[in-house]
């Protein structure tokens, strides 16, 4: 089960999903009950992240970042105090990250186990994850909805380096997505492979 645990959050935030169990709906059928391990795909800042999980599960195993701008990181003081969890990542020089996620390496999120694709152009430490038994992609702030992608005018940020990640996101999941859970806005469970290719062609014709 994937829930936004910030989508009522009223500071600026990203999305910060809580997995417990199967990520979705083609995954293979778990026990009632087996949480897998509690993870947060990213944290979020400026709301009460504690108290949200809370309302969910009585503890949290770990944090996952898509990447670690401020808006995804910044309720992490507070989620290590009440649950001394562990974080994962691509850039361990970042104080956030305990642990390093590289490129193609594999992470248990919920009851199942994703795999990483290092996608730089919005900041050199992005990773997407993706479970292909349950068609899941967290895409972190490399596309959105509606056609729309990350931002590159951002120290770190480069449009030609985000528009080879878009590439080669679309090969890498082609033919087994499901649904896209962005770090912004909406999640994408309708056509979500067509909503990658109009990113893909924003991005190439809003230089």
């Amino acid at each position: 089960m994937i829930r936004n645990i910030a989508q009522d959050a009223q500071g600026m935030t990203s999305n910060a999903f809580l997995v417990t169990g199967r990520p979705g709906s083609r995954a293979p059928a778990a026990d009632d009950g087996d949480a897998g391990r509690r993870v947060l795909v990213d944290c979020g800042a400026n709301y009460d992240a504690v108290a949200a999980v809370r309302e969910q599960v009585d503890d949290l195993d770990a944090v996952v970042f898509t990447h670690t701008h401020p808006d995804h990181v910044g309720t992490l003081p507070a989620l290590r105090e009440a649950f001394d969890v562990e974080t994962q990542g691509y850039d361990t020089s970042h104080d956030t990250v305990d642990e390093q996620l590289g490129d193609r390496e594999m992470v248990q999120i919920g009851t199942a186990t994703f795999e990483t694709l290092h996608t730089p152009g919005h900041k050199n430490d992005h990773l997407c994850l993706f479970d292909r038994d349950s068609g899941t992609l967290f895409a972190g702030d490399l596309v959105f909805a509606d056609g729309a992608f990350g931002r590159t005018d951002l120290k770190q940020g480069d449009r030609e380096t985000l528009i080879d990640s878009i590439e080669r996101l679309r090969e890498w999941v082609a033919g087994d997505l499901d649904a896209i859970h962005t770090g912004h806005g909406r999640s994408i469970e309708t056509t979500p492979e067509e909503s990658l290719e109009l990113s893909a062609r924003a991005a190439q014709t809003r230089m």
